[in-house]
């Protein structure tokens, strides 16, 4: 890892960039494949578009009929996925090294030909597929609208990243056949996209693959480009919900706006929320659960964003009859003493060997590496700076982290969510939370 990965980069002529990344350490590959469209590039009416089409990309295509990505996959012993975020979508197989071809072959089908097979009965099925998981996974789950609600409140109305990649149940059922073939014939091309192979490979001969089936396909230049999203403009209104839910306890959950990934700041708010809020020898959890005996749980983390302000997401589950102010209190005075102290050595030292053991967990995978070579490639132009993220890590001082906190952990720069359950909320409470709940529930 000190001399970093081997990794050489290819643009084919219709503008696919090629990432490749040989490993002959074990007899696998991964293949990876980012497009550059998420929620972000979404439009009002049509949220939920890109995560939509991450699950129509698995519904067929011009040779591969129904399930039969998967299939074909699984039964070839390798494993897949796609998933959706805020800045992109991905998908991605792990093969036994002599299958990687089956995988490129896939992946190009689906990308040339996809629309000879989109048709209004797979549009439909996938959209009542992704409305009930958002039922399962937002809806009908204690505290399952929490990160949608504090999003839409630290990104006002308007903003890019106001709406959670899961969309509206309204705007699922808006949704026609033409706009997802609109949504593919503009973000699903070749010039749109980044494919990393890494693992066990010969890289003359996967190119070759990759020039044989992806080749021909035509480029897009129909793109329309993301809405500004680093810039956030306050209505000056307090950020702040409370919700009466059936949760088994009270919560207090706060966002924070916080650098944009890719920038040393960025890197120094990560360890100023791994000392804060990561695992039981945090300072919130020996704080809150240790100490004061306010809460169960306790953490702080970091969403990466690259396009908009990264967030800091902090949540605290109230132990017994702990009210939501007592536990808020806790936590400014903690938030408080760390930006006027700063961290200790120690805590620094902890801090940054958590995130390189975290890191080179995720790069000690074929997949995890191909998908972070997608990731710089994508968001941030360089794939090969993924052999420069650790050091940069590990080079931020104890003086960097605490002017970060001074900067950006502070009242004014957040929002706050609370919740209290429907059976200890005063009477009268809950009626106006409640009927927002089964509202939302039933769109």
């Amino acid at each position: 890892m000190a001399q970093g990965f081997t990794i050489s980069e290819h643009t084919l002529a219709n503008g696919l960039r090629v990432v490749l990344s040989e490993d002959h350490l074990t007899p696998v590959a991964a293949v990876c494949l980012w497009y550059d469209v998420g929620s972000r590039h979404e439009v009002a009416g049509r949220t939920g578009l890109a995560h939509l089409f991450e699950h129509l990309m698995f519904q067929g295509s011009a040779q591969v009929a129904g399930n039969g990505h998967f299939e074909l996959v699984q039964g070839a012993g390798g494993s897949l996925n796609g998933t959706t975020s805020f800045e992109r979508t991905n998908y991605f197989e792990t093969m036994p090294a002599h299958q990687v071809e089956l995988a490129l072959w896939l992946e190009a089908d689906r990308m040339g030909s996809l629309l000879a097979a989109l048709d209004q009965d797979s549009l439909d099925n996938q959209r009542a597929v992704v409305k009930n998981e958002r039922r399962q996974r937002y809806d009908n789950v204690p505290y399952g609208t929490a990160f949608e609600r504090l999003t839409a409140m630290a990104f006002p109305d308007g903003h890019p990243y106001h709406h959670t990649p899961i969309g509206s149940m309204a705007d699922l059922d808006a949704a026609t056949l033409g706009d997802a073939q609109d949504f593919f014939r503009t973000y699903y091309a070749p010039n749109n996209a980044v494919l990393s192979v890494v693992g066990d490979i010969d890289p003359e001969q996967t190119l070759a693959w990759v020039q044989k089936y992806f080749g021909s396909i035509p480029a897009h230049d129909g793109k329309r480009p993301p809405r500004d999203g680093s810039v956030v403009v306050r209505s000056g209104e307090p950020l702040r919900e409370h919700v009466v839910a059936e949760v088994p306890s009270r919560a207090v959950m706060q966002a924070y706006l916080l650098p944009q990934d890719g920038t040393r700041e960025s890197d120094a708010a990560d360890l100023a929320l791994t000392v804060l809020g990561s695992g039981e020898s945090s300072r919130l959890y020996n704080r809150l659960v240790r100490h004061d005996r306010l809460a169960v749980t306790a953490g702080f983390g970091l969403l990466r964003l690259s396009g908009a302000p990264s967030l800091g997401w902090l949540d605290a589950k109230t132990s017994g009859e702990a009210t939501a102010e007592a536990v808020e209190a806790a936590i400014d005075d903690e938030l408080a003493r760390f930006a006027a102290d700063g961290p200790t050595a120690e805590e620094v030292e902890r801090a940054q060997a958590q995130i390189e053991r975290e890191w080179l967990d995720r790069l000690d995978t074929v997949g995890g590496r191909a998908d972070e070579l997608c990731r710089y490639a994508v968001l941030f132009g360089d794939p090969k700076l993924l052999n420069q993220a650790l050091s940069r890590v590990l080079d931020v001082t104890a003086a960097e982290i605490q002017a970060v906190a001074q900067k950006f952990l502070t009242p004014d720069n957040r929002a706050v969510l609370t919740y209290e359950p429907v059976q200890s909320a005063a009477p009268g409470a809950d009626d106006e939370s409640a009927a927002a709940e089964d509202e939302e529930g039933q769109a």
